[in-house]
């Protein structure tokens, strides 16, 4: 809280120690999706996150270069396959990503209850209101 004239003031959240890596929306997708399995093929990552070969390829270069992924090609019927694996340093940022984004969107969502109380916006009179979070 900043206090101005006397009065308390919420700050809103401050989301730049959130990781900037994960934060990106590509790759937020190939995270998310391996947190929840222990590896993916890089065809079924492409298809999930609707990335073409080429972006996300550079988007796993950039996941494996901090470490959060790991490649391991292989040959199946001499045909080559990458699968992808969120490593424990990838688990563990991940977890964390999602505990200060969701702390962020909690304050966020209090902020804008206690500086609205009515649940109105500035644009109350056309009935909008503020999303619960």
């Amino acid at each position: 809280m900043v206090t101005k004239n006397k009065k308390q003031v919420a700050q809103l959240p401050n989301v730049d120690d959130v990781d900037k890596i994960i934060h990106e929306s590509a790759r937020l997708i190939i995270v998310a999706n391996l947190y929840l399995v222990e590896s993916a093929d890089f065809l079924f990552i492409m298809q999930q996150s609707g990335l073409t070969f080429g972006n996300l390829s550079s988007h796993m270069k950039k996941l494996e270069e901090a470490g959060y992924i790991e490649l391991q090609k292989e040959f199946v019927n001499r045909r080559p396959r990458t699968l992808l694996k969120l490593t424990l340093q990838g688990k563990k940022a991940f977890e964390n990503y999602r505990q200060k984004m969701k702390l962020i969107l909690d304050l966020q969502g209090r902020f804008h209850k206690k500086m609205n109380p009515s649940g109105l916006s500035q644009f109350g009179k056309l009935g909008m209101k503020w999303p619960n979070f």
